[in-house]
C-alpha cells in the first residue's frame, strides 16, 4: 500500500518559507497573529498536524486570515478544500466574500488598468457610484446593524460587475467598490465591535483601491487597519501600518484635513498603548497642519474628520494623561463646534465629560453626561459611545450606593441594552 502524503501543498509552502518543523510554522503563526491585531490567537503544532493530514479540516477564518497572511497564498492552493459544495457555505453570500478572502475572490488583481471585455455599459459606473455615495451619508443616521447588509451586498454587485468593465468606468467602480468596503469595515469596527471581520473587510478595500490606482484612498483604508492593533495595545503593528498610510498619501496631493487626520489616528494608537505625551505632540501637530492650512481639498469621501473631531481626539488624550481641567475645557469646546450630523462623535465627548467628572469625583456631574450620551445614543446607536458609558459607570463603583448612580443603573439595565451588553 502507498504511504499517504497528507496536504503536500501545505507542507511545501511551510519549508519554502524557512519553516523546518510543525512547530516553528505553529510559533511563527501565533506570534503574526499579534501583529495582525489578534492576540488572543494561539496555534500549536497539534493544530499544524491537523491541517497537514489528508484530509485537512477548514481552518476557523482568523486561522485563514494568519495562515494566507503569513505564507503568502490563498487558502486553496495551500491545499486546504472549502467544506461546501456548488451551492456555497451555509453562510450569507456576502461575508462568505470576505472568509474566502483575497483577490480571488473578487476576480481583482493590483495592477491598475487591467483590460477587459467590457459587457456593462458606461453609465454602470456612475449608478453604482451614486449607491455608494448614499450609503455614506446613511451612515451617520441609519442604525448600523440594517446598514450593513445593504452595504455588503452591495459590495457584492460591485464585485461581479468589476470584471464585467472597461476603463475608465472599470476604475470608477473599484474607487467606489473600496469605498464600499472601508465603509463596511468602519461599521464592523467602530459600531459591531468585529475587529476580525473588519480587517478583512479593509483588506478588500485596498485591494479595490490598488485596482482602482487610489492612493490616497488606500492610504486612508490602511490608517483604518491601525486602528485594530492600536485599540489592542500593539504599539509595533499600528505604527507599522501608519508608516504605510503616510506613505501612499505622499502620492497624491493630500489636504491640510486629510494629513491631520492622519496623526489624529497615530495620536489614539499611542493613546490607547499608554504612550499619551507622544501622542499630545502629534495632536499638536495636527492643529499646526490645521492652522496652515493646504491648496488640495479633501476628499468627498473623507466625512468622518473635522476640528471639531480634533479637539475630541484631543479631549479624550488629555482624560487619559490624567490632565482634567484641560480636558474638560476642550471637550466642551468640541461639544460646541459640533454640527448636525456628527451625533455619533457626541455620544463620544458626552462619555468623555462624564469620565472627566467620574475622575474629578464629581458623581452627579458624570451621571448628568452619561444620561445625555444615552439620549443620544437612544437615538443614533454608537458601539464606541456606549464603550464610553460602560467606562464610565465601572469608575463610578466607589459611588455605586448614591441615588443618582443607581438612577443611571436604571437606563443602562433595561431589557434591551442588558441582553446587548450580557451577548458581548
Amino acid at each position: 500500500m502507498s504511504r499517504p502524503t497528507g496536504n503536500v501543498r501545505l507542507k511545501a509552502a511551510r519549508v519554502a518559507a524557512g519553516f523546518n518543523s510543525q512547530q516553528d510554522l505553529a510559533d511563527a503563526l501565533t506570534e503574526h497573529a499579534k501583529g495582525m491585531g489578534l492576540r488572543g490567537l494561539s496555534i500549536g503544532a497539534r493544530q499544524v498536524r491537523r491541517w497537514e493530514s489528508d484530509n485537512p479540516p477548514w481552518p476557523q477564518p482568523d486561522c485563514q486570515r494568519v495562515l494566507t497572511h503569513l505564507l503568502g497564498q490563498s487558502m486553496e492552493a495551500l491545499g486546504f478544500a472549502p467544506p461546501w459544495g456548488s451551492d456555497g457555505p451555509k453562510t450569507d453570500p456576502v461575508r462568505r466574500t470576505l472568509v474566502a478572502g483575497g483577490t480571488a475572490a473578487m476576480g481583482l488583481t493590483v495592477t491598475p488598468g487591467r483590460a477587459v471585455a467590457a459587457a456593462q455599459p458606461v453609465t454602470v459606473g456612475t449608478d453604482f457610484e451614486a449607491v455608494t455615495k448614499s450609503h455614506r451619508r446613511l451612515y451617520w443616521s441609519v442604525a448600523p446593524a440594517k446598514l450593513h447588509p445593504a452595504v455588503m451586498a452591495h459590495a457584492t454587485l460591485g464585485c461581479a460587475l468589476l470584471p464585467e468593465t472597461a476603463e475608465p468606468t472599470r476604475r470608477v467602480i473599484a474607487a467606489a467598490l473600496a469605498e464600499t468596503y472601508l465603509l463596511a469595515g468602519r461599521i464592523e469596527f467602530f459600531d459591531l465591535r468585529e475587529p476580525s471581520f473588519a480587517h478583512e473587510a479593509l483588506l478588500l478595500a485596498l485591494q479595490s483601491a490598488g485596482e482602482a490606482d487610489a492612493p490616497l484612498l488606500g492610504s486612508a483604508i490602511i490608517a483604518h487597519m491601525a486602528f485594530i492593533p492600536g485599540w489592542a495595545g500593539d504599539r509595533d503593528a499600528a505604527l507599522e501600518r501608519m508608516i504605510a498610510a503616510r506613505t501612499y498619501a505622499r502620492r497624491a496631493p493630500a489636504s491640510a484635513e486629510f494629513l491631520a487626520w492622519l496623526d489624529a489616528v497615530e495620536a489614539e494608537c499611542e493613546t490607547r498603548c499608554g504612550d499619551t505625551r507622544t501622542a499630545l505632540h502629534l495632536i499638536g501637530h495636527a492643529e499646526d497642519v490645521l492652522g496652515d492650512g493646504s491648496e488640495h481639498r479633501s476628499p468627498e469621501w473623507m466625512d468622518w474628520f473635522s476640528p471639531a473631531r480634533l479637539a475630541a481626539f484631543k479631549g479624550n488624550t488629555q482624560l487619559l494623561a490624567g490632565h482634567l481641567p484641560q480636558a474638560r475645557e476642550t471637550l466642551l469646546e468640541a461639544l460646541e463646534a459640533m454640527t448636525s450630523g456628527e451625533e455619533k462623535q457626541r455620544t463620544v465627548v458626552y462619555g468623555d465629560l462624564a469620565a472627566v467628572e467620574a475622575a474629578s469625583g464629581n458623581a452627579e456631574g458624570a451621571c448628568a453626561y452619561a444620561g445625555q450620551a444615552l439620549d443620544q445614543l437612544a437615538l443614533t446607536w454608537y458601539a464606541t459611545g456606549m464603550d464610553r458609558v460602560r467606562e464610565v459607570r465601572r469608575a463610578l463603583a466607589p459611588h455605586q450606593h448614591e441615588r443618582c448612580v443607581r438612577d443611571l443603573d436604571d437606563r443602562l439595565y433595561d431589557w434591551s441594552t442588558t441582553v446587548s451588553a450580557l451577548s458581548r
